[in-house]
């Protein structure tokens, strides 16, 4: 199994998520999101993939999201806009995202990361 790993490290939550990684020797390529976004294509493929809402894809607690006012702008804006705008800065993505290009995470829950990567 080949992950991604796309994560800021200067994010503790990111940080936590790469030991967990390391802990359960789980190799992995990880991408730094603020130097490398993701594509909009990309973030189509994760955000299909997941089946979760678009809106969990932005880093809401981010000083970017709320310095460009992005709430209301999330709720009217239609997918391919609000994918366009993630891809346009990586730090207005929820990180970390791990993928093997089946499966996605987005941010990180120990839980989450057992019944996802484990299993």
């Amino acid at each position: 199994m080949s992950l991604t790993f796309y994560w800021y490290p200067k994010c503790g939550t990111c940080r936590k998520a790469k030991k967990w990684l390391d802990d359960h020797n789980l190799a992995y390529e990880a991408i730094h999101i603020a130097d490398n976004p993701p594509s909009a294509d990309s973030l189509r493929n994760l955000y299909e993939k997941s089946g979760l809402e678009i809106k969990k894809f932005f880093n809401t607690s981010g000083q970017k999201y709320r310095e460009l006012g992005l709430k209301d702008q999330v709720k009217s804006s239609t997918d391919d806009e609000l994918l366009n705008l993630l891809a346009s800065d990586g730090m207005l993505i929820k990180r970390p995202i791990l993928t093997d290009g089946n499966k996605v995470t987005v941010g990180f829950k120990e839980e989450d990361y057992e019944k996802t990567w484990l299993a």
